[in-house]
């Protein structure tokens, strides 16, 4: 689905990931092609496209803690509007100042706000709000065409909350299989939360970082 992103042409993106791809994979692809103008994520990982843009002052960038942001577009889902975390308090994530843009220059052309933050029971904690996207695009291992998912392994992590959270729920499909077919209780996104069904045949995702004993 990235890769029809490229070819239908859309730019000035704001983008929702825990990352935003590797150099020349995912949405590396169309982080490459300038297409991103700001994003939500976790961390900057392994894409040196995304630190030069970023500390160059071409890329907005609000980095959110990676239980939060899964958190945030839990609740877009939800319809619940915001909830407080104890994640991020006592540093910039709450207290602001955080860069969300260089100046290209060494300096800061734009930093985060500071968030409301209140005290329960003797423990403090910020406001988050709910995260609720125009599009949401996940990768399921099989679908059928009422949009029932099921996910496979680490997928199972931000692929649910990503697909209740969006106005319009896109999902690319491995296995595309007749409705019934899948059993009532290893649907992990139920077809409510899915208005687009594209079955893609197999797919050979990247590993960022391989790791193996000597």
């Amino acid at each position: 689905m990235i890769n029809a992103l490229l070819e239908q042409g859309a730019t000035d993106l704001e983008t929702i990931s825990n990352n935003c791809g590797t150099d020349g994979f995912g949405l590396g692809r169309l982080l490459t092609q300038r297409r991103i103008r700001r994003t939500i994520s976790s961390y900057v990982g392994a894409n040196k496209e995304f630190a030069r843009q970023y500390l160059a002052g071409e890329l907005e960038v609000e980095l959110t803690p990676q239980g939060t942001l899964a958190e945030r577009m839990r609740a877009g889902g939800a319809g619940i509007p915001a909830f407080f975390t104890p994640a991020g308090v006592g540093t910039q994530v709450a207290d602001g100042g955080l860069p969300l843009r260089y100046d290209g220059e060494g300096g800061i052309a734009l930093e985060s706000p500071p968030k409301e933050q209140r005290e329960f029971d003797g423990v403090r904690y910020v406001l988050e709000r709910a995260i609720v996207a125009d599009f949401a695009l996940v990768h399921a291992w099989k679908g059928d065409a009422h949009g029932n998912l099921v996910y496979r392994v680490s997928a199972q992590n931000f692929n649910p909350p990503a697909a209740a959270a969006g106005r319009i729920t896109i999902a690319q499909v491995e296995h595309l299989v007749e409705p019934g077919e899948l059993a009532p209780d290893e649907i992990h996104t139920p077809g409510i939360h899915v208005q687009r069904v594209v079955p893609v045949g197999p797919v050979s995702v990247g590993i960022e970082q391989r790791t193996v004993r000597s």
